[in-house]
């Protein structure tokens, strides 16, 4: 569908004056809540004085329906998971194969914020940028936004380029094959003495204006062997000189005994190709020439633009630097003694590009491009292989990690500016007997780079094999997750909490597990950090908050009242937009009181935005959901955050009950806990009591509730009931 608010329509009269098309946007979401939200985040801005109309889609059918309808649409904000968990990635890729449609800019969005995907999956499905829907500010979706829309107006400009080179040198293939300019000028002087029927001798010379420099000999036969790219204003002989100004001052030939034919290029080029003939030349012969001359002509500009076409696959047109393509072409002919590979990233790039203007952009670009340039000697190539990434390709001694911090220590002049950059880099280094294939080289730089990205901002990070042995770890772990998922290989089980004082069960936690086909458990830590950098959290999530309550439920319904169950809900889950509404709504569909539900939080939830963490809280606490924070003392809060929220709970870490924490029954830090609690007039719950001395220590000190191996391990739903009958209101003995 088309949001009718913001659609621009054509018009029959003129359009007014300062007018200009929109930019298209499609919303791909399942949710009609982030439509809203986005398009009022988005209400009234304008990309380089255009518009933005959105286009909404509910489903990925739909969606690829209106792509087909609307083929400039410039930006997809995506939804990952809707009608599937695969639908999202799915329709990146029809976007990408079936549509063929390479332009079109993709900011995929779901509830992990800071992750990007693993590399191999960006580079796959080719997206342009990851982000979080839960708390993207409006300036950051607007920037993503203007970011993705300038490239694929970018994209656009260059692939009309492109395409029009490629329509121009098909043409005029009929008449000769694309080939370099210095082929094509043996072949023009082996051609002319062959329809003038004279030795093979002469010279052809080629410029781009004249007078001016830069005229040379491109091709040379006979006596004239060695003149090849001697400039033309320093010929030995003053005659054939005089003659070749002569016919490029005059744009046209000389046809006699002293033959000088003019080559003309639509593209500001001429080429004059000189002989000596010694028989007269007819009209017929006249005649042929001017053919020749017109047919070479031809020839002359599809050399000219197959060259172009050349210089804009393997040249980046801003900087003059190798593109990517011209880099990794030149790291498969690579020299032995170049045996060290890096990618640099200009951090915070986006940032000066959005707050200042595209042209101070490309200046910092060049000016950086120069730099490297001029820190490196003539043995060490320097490429732009992506929009803010360089790449360097030479000896270790250069390409090293010292060389690069001397370079990022320098400021960067930008005009009458000076500036402090920062690089991230990624390095690789190769042995002699190192495989040269380099896509292959040019990924274990980037995978090194993500590295520095992600966990040191501003160093280097050489390359090692277990950085792609881990990428591709993690990638296998989430598509087994994903599977699990699918074929139901996920399942709760139940922790009870038990009043140490009276050892009566008052609640349970919910705990996500997971066995494999073959049976074998797969630690919670290590699947659950995966699918919340991957986003499928949420949906795990809201899956393993459904089957908590309704065993709640079920346990109410047979008579346990006053039964508390703890959920543990995951930062990215929490931060959805709709996470309050979507548990209130299940908890009234699973006929429980608020009050039998309560949410457990790590504290360092708290770091990001505590005005919309507190806001959230307070919407739960005012309904009568419990709130809790698990695992207090091993985040990364301060006490005074802590005080700001509105929470029922803290829950003591098992490292300071039964870990490493606890030394010689030394229960130091759980006793500031308590203590603490009772300061800020809230309850306590410790986990991982496992012997009864931890729990006669902890009801000392006043600790209310307790959950740990000595009491049960974590039970499927028949034990849980079973172990309940057993123990509602039996202590133990």
């Amino acid at each position: 569908m088309v949001d009718d608010a913001f659609e621009f329509k054509e018009e029959s009269a003129a359009q007014p004056a300062g007018w200009s098309p929109a930019w298209q946007v499609l919303i791909v979401d399942d949710e009609p809540d982030v439509h809203a939200s986005t398009i009022m985040a988005l209400r009234g801005q304008r990309i380089d004085d255009r518009p933005l109309a959105f286009l909404q889609a509910y489903s990925a059918a739909e969606a690829l329906q209106l792509l087909r309808q609307h083929p400039d649409v410039a930006v997809v904000l995506l939804d990952v998971v809707m009608e599937s968990e695969h639908a999202g990635l799915e329709l990146v890729g029809q976007i990408r194969h079936e549509l063929g449609n390479r332009a079109i800019r993709i900011i995929l969005r779901t509830g992990q914020p800071g992750f990007a995907p693993e590399l191999q999956t960006i580079q796959h499905y080719d997206i342009n940028d990851y982000k979080s829907k839960a708390y993207t500010r409006s300036v950051d979706l607007f920037t993503s936004l203007a970011t993705a829309v300038r490239s694929y107006h970018q994209i656009r400009q260059l692939e009309a380029n492109r395409n029009g080179l490629e329509l121009i040198v098909k043409a005029t293939a009929e008449l000769s094959q694309p080939r370099g300019l210095k082929l094509l000028a043996q072949g023009i002087i082996r051609q002319l003495c062959a329809l003038l029927g004279i030795h093979h001798e002469g010279l052809l010379a080629a410029a781009v204006a004249w007078p001016g420099p830069g005229a040379r000999i491109l091709a040379a036969a006979g006596r004239y062997a060695d003149w090849v790219g001697q400039d033309l204003q320093s010929l030995p002989d003053p005659h054939i000189r005089q003659t070749f100004e002569q016919v490029f001052v005059s744009n046209a030939s000389l046809i006699g005994d002293v033959t000088c034919l003019y080559f003309p290029s639509t593209h500001g080029h001429a080429m004059a190709a000189y002989v000596r003939v010694a028989h007269p030349i007819d009209e017929v012969l006249r005649h042929l020439l001017e053919v020749f001359c017109g047919n070479m002509a031809i020839a002359f500009d599809n050399a000219a633009l197959y060259e172009k076409v050349s210089e804009i696959a393997f040249q980046d047109s801003l900087t003059g630097l190798p593109s990517r393509h011209g880099f990794l072409s030149l790291i498969d002919e690579r020299p032995a003694q170049a045996d060290t590979i890096a990618l640099l990233d200009f951090d915070g790039f986006s940032d000066v590009n959005n707050a200042l203007d595209q042209a101070f952009g490309d200046s910092v670009l060049c000016a950086l491009a120069q730099q490297l340039r001029s820190n490196f000697s003539q043995a060490v190539v320097v490429a732009r292989v992506g929009g803010d990434v360089f790449g360097l390709l030479g000896p270790a001694d250069e390409v090293s990690v010292q060389g690069i911090a001397r370079l990022s220590a320098q400021p960067l002049s930008v005009g009458s500016a000076s500036l402090r950059i920062s690089l991230s880099s990624g390095l690789v280094q190769l042995e002699a007997d190192t495989p040269t294939v380099a896509n292959h080289l040019f990924r274990d730089a980037s995978l090194a780079l993500k590295q520095a990205k992600m966990f040191n901002r501003g160093k280097t990070v050489t390359f090692q094999p277990a950085l792609a042995n881990a990428a591709r770890d993690r990638m296998h772990m989430l598509h087994r997750l994903r599977e699990a998922l699918t074929a139901e290989r996920l399942f709760v089980v139940y922790q009870p909490f038990i009043d140490l004082v009276s050892e009566r069960v008052v609640g349970a936690e919910a705990l996500l597990r997971w066995r494999t086909e073959t049976g074998e458990f797969v630690p919670p830590d290590r699947f659950i950090p995966i699918a919340e950098q991957s986003g499928l959290m949420v949906p795990i999530g809201d899956w393993v908050m459904k089957c908590a309550l309704r065993f709640a439920s079920r346990l109410a319904r047979q008579g346990h009242q006053g039964f508390r169950m703890a959920i543990n809900v995951s930062n990215v889950q929490f931060r959805e937009p709709d996470f309050v509404d979507k548990l209130l709504q299940a908890i009234q569909a699973h006929e429980l009181p608020a009050q039998a539900v309560e949410v457990e939080l790590t504290e360092s939830v708290a770091v990001d935005d505590v005005t919309m963490i507190t806001e959230k809280l307070s919407a739960l606490r005012a309904h009568g959901v419990a709130v809790a924070i698990d695992d207090f003392g091993t985040g990364y809060s301060s006490l005074n955050i802590i005080r700001q929220l509105p929470v029922n709970r803290l829950k003591i870490d098992r490292a300071f009950v039964s870990g490493s924490a606890v030394q010689g029954g030394d229960f130091g830090i759980a006793e500031m806990v308590i203590n603490l609690s009772n300061h800020l007039k809230l309850e306590t719950i410790a986990e991982g009591i496992e012997t009864p001395e931890q729990h006669r220590k902890l009801l000392a000190l006043g600790c209310k509730d307790g959950q740990g191996f000595l009491f049960s391990r974590p039970l499927p739903e028949p034990e849980f009931e079973a172990f309940m009958q057993a123990r509602l209101g039996a202590p133990r003995s």
